[in-house]
């Protein structure tokens, strides 16, 4: 018969191996995510308030750029996924304090992922017609307008996400109070420019208020994937 101690130790190793795991995913998320935009911005991607004449010119003129922006999302994604079954998992592990929260965020980071998708295909599609129009037509400008729409309607699930996740991880044990109240703070801040998704769409400086929940949420991803790491 194997004692309690031979036993706990294979435990232990395991729950070490899927913290690393899923501090790991976390870190190569946030990194993903911060050079996909890095990638965007530094070519001039156009606002949503900007002509359709604009988008059209960058689209078309930036076609690599949208390639590998379109790379990243792929790669993110899954590990998006990981990272918030992983967390749940974890959660039950260290018997079940904030398993509300991290099912919240399995079911909101599911449902972000569904939208993120919708995103990248749509700006797909834009770089795709963009180089054999010489100007934009009435279906360009709606795929651009619905890609603005999904991307506006990303911020209140990424914020709900954020908070189910932040929440979760704290009464787990698994990080600070100060966690916790960036995703708080953060989260609040995705849900509540969620309620003026429809100006964002039409470009609004609203958004530049969800920059900063969206921010929070890579500070937070960084410091709790480390604290896993290094756990």
């Amino acid at each position: 018969m194997r004692s309690p101690q031979n036993t706990a130790t294979p435990l232990a190793r395991s729950w070490f191996v899927r913290g690393r795991l899923v501090g790991a995913a976390a870190i190569a998320f946030a990194v993903s995510v911060a050079i996909e935009n890095a990638v965007l911005a530094g070519t001039g991607a156009p606002t949503f308030g900007a002509p359709i004449e604009e988008v059209l010119a960058y689209y078309a003129a930036n076609r690599d750029s949208v390639a590998i922006a379109s790379g990243l999302v792929a790669l993110y994604l899954p590990l998006l996924l990981v990272f918030v079954t992983g967390l749940h998992g974890l959660v039950e592990r260290r018997g079940g304090a904030g398993a509300d929260g991290s099912r919240l965020a399995l079911a909101a980071g599911a449902a972000l992922s569904a939208i993120f998708v919708l995103v990248n295909v749509l700006q797909i599609g834009l770089a795709l017609s963009a180089g054999g129009l010489a100007e934009p037509t009435p279906a360009f400008e709606l795929v651009w307008q619905v890609h603005a729409a999904a991307f506006a309607l990303a911020l209140p699930t990424l914020g709900t996400t954020f908070i189910g996740a932040a929440l979760a991880a704290h009464a787990s044990g698994l990080t600070p109070a100060w966690q916790r109240l960036l995703g708080l703070v953060g989260g609040s801040l995705l849900l509540a420019v969620g309620l003026g998704n429809l100006a964002i769409a039409d470009g609004s400086a609203l958004i530049f208020v969800g920059l900063l929940g969206f921010a929070a949420w890579l500070v937070w991803l960084l410091a709790t994937g480390v604290r896993l790491v290094r756990s």
